[in-house]
């Protein structure tokens, strides 16, 4: 078996062949051997690990590095030589110590001497000014639609009802998009899960750009990232078609609150939001394909609310369900969550629509939101209470009193820019 030794990073290495490097020692041991012996000067690493002994059966312990001077003292004739062999010795222990000491390559590299770049005065002001700025993605319409010829003079701020000065606004149409298609496959979607894999890759092909990303997230008894962040939509197109219905809910699984398990609308949002877009910059979209019921969620609506405020992510729902898993007639949107979807989508700055189980409705629903999409504005604002508390502060943005706005209605004031 070949030997075993401890790197200098603390990784245990095997070197066929190889024997174990003692370590060097401040000290080395100069051994002088009788005079009797050939006159000679030479330095020997040793290769005997830590507790072990000499080759020659000597009994005295290995020192970490074992420097020998070997030497005859019987001729004075002898002394320059030896004089020329102790120098020559000395350099080449120099040497060896040297390389005893260069780090191994596992390890991290030495500081470097060289000096480092001049810090730019002109932009540490404006990483200042950019740490409490609050910006507001929004859309607004009249009754023939969408208004896209804002200026920052039309729209005022306020701020638990302060008034706030908008510094920067302008329509953001090409700035880069983060969408996250959260797509129900819990067994009241049996039936129109064919109808969302065929509208949802549709619309990510009309929307997506190169500079735009996307991703896929499932959610049932389980939560399922089907797809990573990608910016072609042929990828997400071929993870939706993938996707299957779970109903493992009937065979008793539970989460941890103890109640049954079933479709995990909450948590998906909070996942999402928290763990895909709360680094990501710029505008951010979360889009659910569901009926609006819960079953076993260890988050809530208020939480997972809460979530995407944070992130700064739009969500909107989409209202769909397979009408025969409610048995028929009697199935209300309503009576499953329709008020929670309303409350999640408005209170972060998007809405709900109902398509039912038409497949010509859920086509106009993508398309209603890739018009909002290419039609938004940004107000940023620097607020004027500056204390990055954690507090939630209520919003109110109004462009006038015959446009609707569709906007957020607060945020938590954390020190970020990305989450603000």
């Amino acid at each position: 078996m070949p030997p075993v030794y401890q790197t200098t990073s603390g990784r245990t290495a095997r070197h066929p062949g190889r024997q174990p490097l003692c370590a060097p020692d401040v000290s080395p041991i100069r051994r002088i051997q009788a005079a009797s012996r050939p006159a000679i000067a030479a330095i020997q690493t040793s290769h005997t690990p830590p507790g072990g002994t000499w080759a020659d059966g000597d009994d005295e312990k290995c020192s970490p590095c074992a420097l020998f001077i070997v030497c005859s003292s019987s001729n004075t004739d002898m002394r320059p030589s030896l004089l020329t062999a102790a120098l020559f010795s000395l350099t080449l222990l120099t040497a060896v110590l040297h390389a005893q000491e260069a780090p191994s390559p596992g390890a991290p590299p030495p500081p470097s001497d060289a000096p480092g770049l001049p810090s730019s005065d002109v932009d540490a002001p404006t990483l200042k000014e950019n740490v409490n700025l609050v910006n507001l993605y929004f859309s607004a319409r009249d009754k023939d639609g969408f208004i896209t010829n804002l200026a920052k003079s039309d729209c005022a701020i306020t701020e638990d009802k302060v008034p706030q000065t908008i510094k920067n606004f302008t329509q953001e149409k090409n700035l880069p998009l983060t969408i996250g298609i959260l797509l129900d496959t819990s067994g009241s979607q049996m039936n129109v899960l064919p109808l969302e894999q065929q509208s949802g890759a549709t619309f990510l092909r009309n929307v997506l750009t190169p500079k735009d990303e996307a991703f896929l997230i499932s959610f049932d008894i389980n939560i399922n990232l089907l797809a990573d962040y990608t910016n072609r939509a042929s990828d997400i197109k071929r993870a939706l078609d993938k996707a299957t219905i779970n109903t493992g809910a009937t065979y008793g699984s539970v989460t941890g609150n103890g109640e049954p398990r079933g479709t995990l609308l909450f948590d998906a949002v909070y996942s999402a939001a928290n763990e895909k877009l709360t680094q990501e910059a710029g505008r951010k979209v979360l889009i659910l394909l569901t009926d609006g019921g819960d079953q076993g969620s260890q988050e809530t609506l208020k939480t997972a609310t809460e979530a995407a405020q944070k992130a700064n992510a739009i969500i909107y729902v989409i209202l769909i369900a397979d009408h025969g898993f409610y048995g028929g007639g009697s199935f209300n949107l309503g009576d499953i969550g329709a008020r929670d979807m309303d409350r999640l989508a408005s209170d972060t700055g998007g809405r709900v629509i109902n398509v039912g189980n038409n497949g010509k409705k859920l086509e106009d629903a993508f398309q209603q939101i890739q018009d909002e999409l290419r039609t938004q504005y940004l107000a940023s604002y620097t607020p004027t209470n500056p204390k990055a508390d954690g507090t939630y502060r209520k919003l109110d943005l109004s462009c006038g009193k015959n446009l609707k706005v569709q906007t957020r209605k607060g945020y938590y004031a954390i020190s970020s820019i990305d989450t603000q």
